[in-house]
Formats: structure tokens, sequence, C-alpha cells
């Protein structure tokens, strides 16, 4: 650190930003010298792994946009932590974490709503089944099926699903893997009477991670702010 840096310091600033670091030569002289060529890093700091940062992009960022930006880094990485234990997870259990989670995010999971797993054999590519009401008149048709991330669920795969609720006779579906759908299977489903869901293995990993399946907190942070209804009361 310069001693014009420490001199800086010493005075207790509230905060150093792009107005105050411009008060000294050097920062300004630095400054016109990477408006003039952009492509110049020399003069960049370095950070631990090498790379190079722009100090003026870091000083322009707030609090609230590094939390924002951690968090999603943090939950990028718990996404991909999640699917890497899906395709490892037993296939039964696999079926009833899908159960799990729709019933976190509200089906069937009133008092008269129920969760049914199918056989394993014989299911007629039914996986489960969710029950919104006690005599099963409006029942969700669920289908989950584990893939690699390459390998995408086709037309055929929902054609045969669309059978199965037919034959059921049932109105609504949910078809969850691991991969990701094609263009062909997503575009099929515009031509069909049933209602049916399609959710990939991003989207499936990022529900989880919202509904609290197979998560936990870990540590909290409650960002405050001040009160302005507080401070208008002119009798508080």
């Amino acid at each position: 650190m310069t001693e014009a840096g420490r001199a800086l310091l010493a005075t207790n600033p509230a905060r150093i930003d792009i107005g105050i670091l411009n008060t000294f030569p050097e920062f300004h002289l630095w400054r016109t010298a990477k408006s003039a060529d952009p492509d110049d890093t020399t003069s960049l700091p370095r950070i631990d792994d090498g790379k190079r940062v722009n100090v003026e992009d870091d000083l322009a960022t707030t609090p609230d946009e590094v939390i924002s930006n951690a968090h999603s880094k943090l939950e990028s990485a718990l996404a991909e932590e999640l699917l890497d234990l899906l395709y490892i997870m037993n296939p039964t259990r696999f079926e009833r974490l899908i159960l799990d989670l729709l019933k976190a995010m509200g089906y069937g999971a009133r008092s008269l709503g129920s969760h049914q797993m199918t056989r394993s054999s014989g299911d007629g590519g039914i996986d489960g089944i969710i029950h919104e009401d006690a005599l099963g008149l409006d029942a969700v048709y669920i289908q989950a099926k584990r893939y690699a991330a390459e390998n995408k669920v086709g037309r055929p795969a929902i054609q045969q699903f669309i059978g199965s609720l037919t034959g059921e006779g049932a109105a609504k579906g949910v078809f969850v893997t691991t991969s990701d759908f094609s263009a062909e299977a997503r575009g099929y489903l515009a031509r069909v009477q049933q209602r049916v869901v399609l959710i990939g293995g991003v989207q499936l990993a990022r529900l989880m991670i919202r509904h609290g399946v197979g998560v936990r907190d870990r540590v909290s942070y409650v960002i405050k702010s001040v009160d302005e209804d507080y401070f208008a009361d002119p009798a508080g």
C-alpha cells in the first residue's frame, strides 16, 4: 500500500468509491490510460488464482449485488451436486423423491389428498399418482425417468406416456427426467388433450432447492434496511 493509501485509511472514510479515488492524480492517470487502451491489462491487480480483476468494476458493485451473485453461484453449484446424486439414486427412491417434491409444491398436500407409488412392474408407464381429493376424481399421474444429460427424452416416450394417461382416463400428467426433452417431444404436447407438464433436470434441481427437498439450510443472513414508515410517524 502506498503512503497516500495509508493516509486515506487513517481518515476513516465511510466508503471508498470512484469519486474519492479520482481525487488522487495517480488513479486519474491510470483510468485515463485504461480508456486509451482498453485491452491493456498489465496495470490490473492480480488475485490468488492469477486472474486479473478490473478494480473499477469491483468498486462499482454494491454489497447487495455481491451477495446476490454469490448466492447465485452457490445455488448453481448445489443444483449440479443434486443432479449428480439423482443419477446414482435407487430408482424406487428417485420416484419417491418426485412425489415428495410435488407434495412440497402443494399437490395433494391437503388433508384429503394422497400420494401413491405404483408397482415397479406392470405399471403401464405410470410411476406415481397424486390424488388431490378423497375420491380420486382429480388425479395427477407421474412418470419419472433418469436419463444421462446428453440423452434427451424424445417424442416416442411422451407418446407412450400420453397413451398410459388415455388408458387410465386421466387428464393430468407430469413427466420428470434428469436430462431434458427434445423439441419434438415438447411440440407434441400442443396437439394432445391431456394437460402434461415436462420437468427437465435443471428445473428439477432448482425446484428441489426452492421447496426444501433433499436440501437443508446451512446459514442464513438477514439484510436489514431503514423502516421509512417508522420515521415518518410524527407521533413516534
